[in-house]
């Protein structure tokens, strides 16, 4: 005896091509998204919103004071992964020379300081091995520093930072 299937066939509702999508995206990034490291930590490589992935150097976090978030790209170093392992980090920042907000943070980090010669606004410094620096300035320093990132879009820093100290998140994307 012959069996015979009906079968409907229907668009899927919008809803379901977004369930879709993500499934795919987590899929993609549980099998790529994570690349040993020389010190054999995981690095999560990003995915951007096209799905394809960065390298990590170009990992972005988010910077959040008060109501504004401002994007970062991360260094390519160990202090920076270091640094993006203990996200979410709130940190209370204090006002130094018109110029930073720095904090210090419980754990030291891997220092590999060099004198960069010229700050700029939107810099993510580590000075020593456990003092987190923001500039919103741009100065000559002959100070020490590691790399931490980048600001992608500091021109709203200074008036977000404010002239005293304050709260700041910092956040993978």
């Amino acid at each position: 005896m012959a069996r015979t299937h009906s079968y409907s066939i229907s668009s899927p509702s919008p809803m379901s091509w977004y369930v879709r999508g993500l499934s795919l995206a987590f899929g993609v990034l549980m099998l790529t998204g994570c690349k040993a490291s020389p010190s054999g930590a995981a690095v999560v490589v990003a995915l951007d919103a096209a799905g394809a992935s960065t390298q990590p150097g170009e990992t972005n976090m988010w910077m959040t004071i008060g109501e504004r978030r401002f994007s970062i790209t991360l260094a390519d170093n160990a202090a920076a992964r270091a640094f993006a392992a203990q996200f979410p980090l709130t940190l209370e920042m204090a006002e130094l020379n018109g110029n930073e907000k720095h904090a210090d943070l419980l754990r030291t980090l891997p220092a590999d300081a060099g004198r960069p010669g010229m700050i700029h606004a939107g810099d993510l410094m580590l000075y020593g091995s456990n003092t987190v620096v923001v500039f919103y300035a741009t100065f000559r320093s002959s100070y020490s520093y590691t790399r931490l990132g980048r600001v992608d879009d500091p021109a709203d820093m200074v008036r977000a930072l404010g002239q005293h100290g304050g709260r700041v998140v910092f956040s993978l994307k």
